[in-house]
């Protein structure tokens, strides 16, 4: 059986600078034959590119970079290795893929995989969460070189910063036959456990659970997201009076006037937005 594979490393990810002989290395001495792009292809149409000469795909990236293959894994089928080199790495961190990257080469060579669903919002793919509000407003406010110089910690200074500006605003959520009219600071759609450095969408989420949750954070005051912490990193907001949380599997969203959406750290668009789930979407290896 081959074990040819295509490896893409992100080089603006945080820990992307490790050479790509590097990574290489790595992966040879695992038995992993590695292929590697031509420059000037996006990581998806790499994916389309190679198809028929590897059979899977390796990522060196964060979570951005990973939502950047997720389409053309649909359309391929190729199972996916991951090697966490970003800020978050969220995706890997549910899946307990190891940060190391020797474990995480270890990882794929073993050859366990997971079938994963896929969230998407207006035909755009996410594997970990998609949110409209705050964290969108902080995904546009983030930059590549301050998530390089502060990691985690990045996300936890602008988000202090931007939160004490936000204000609630209106939205409309369809789903399931219901209708609810709410104002809130932000509404999010998870398909995996993790999100935002360790934030947890749900507690008993799971990525190949075959449903989204969602919350919206209908707070009023800033130092209530601060009170709310805890029960954020632990997935239990759910139980806050000001906190609406639900599971769907589709879910359609207006809101008065245009918000940005975020999915996976990236901003794809524009409210309305609707939300949907493609079931065991992608493979990926895992332990």
């Amino acid at each position: 059986m081959s074990k040819r594979a295509l490896l893409l490393v992100n080089p603006r990810a945080r820990n992307g600078r490790q050479s790509a002989e590097a990574v290489v290395a790595i992966l040879r001495r695992q038995g992993i034959e590695v292929l590697l792009p031509e420059s000037g292809l996006t990581l998806n149409d790499a994916v389309l590119h190679y198809a028929d000469k590897v059979d899977k795909v390796i990522v060196g990236g964060g979570d951005g970079s990973l939502n950047g293959v997720a389409e053309a894994l649909c359309h391929t089928g190729l199972p996916l290795g991951i090697l966490p080199l970003g800020t978050a790495n969220d995706l890997a961190r549910t899946l307990n893929i190891p940060r190391s990257l020797s474990l995480a080469a270890a990882v794929i060579a073993q050859g366990n995989t997971r079938r994963l669903d896929l969230g998407v919002v207006n035909g755009h793919p996410f594997f970990n969460v998609a949110s409209i509000g705050f964290s969108a407003s902080l995904a546009k406010g983030l930059t590549a070189e301050s998530k390089k110089r502060w990691g985690v910690l990045g996300y936890a200074l602008a988000a202090a910063r931007l939160f004490r500006q936000s204000r609630p605003f209106s939205m409309t959520l369809d789903y399931h036959g219901q209708r609810q009219q709410v104002k809130t600071v932000q509404l999010s759609v998870g398909n995996g456990r993790f999100y935002g450095g360790g934030m947890t969408v749900e507690q008993a989420a799971r990525p190949d659970d075959g449903q989204l949750d969602v919350y919206s954070l209908e707070l009023d005051h800033w130092w209530e997201m601060v009170a709310l912490m805890p029960w954020l990193r632990k997935g239990t907001q759910g139980r806050w009076k000001k906190v609406r949380a639900f599971p769907a599997t589709e879910l359609m969203v207006t809101t008065r006037r245009a918000h940005s959406i975020n999915a996976d750290g990236e901003i794809v668009g524009k409210t309305p937005a609707h939300f949907t789930l493609r079931k065991a979407a992608v493979t990926v290896y895992a332990p």
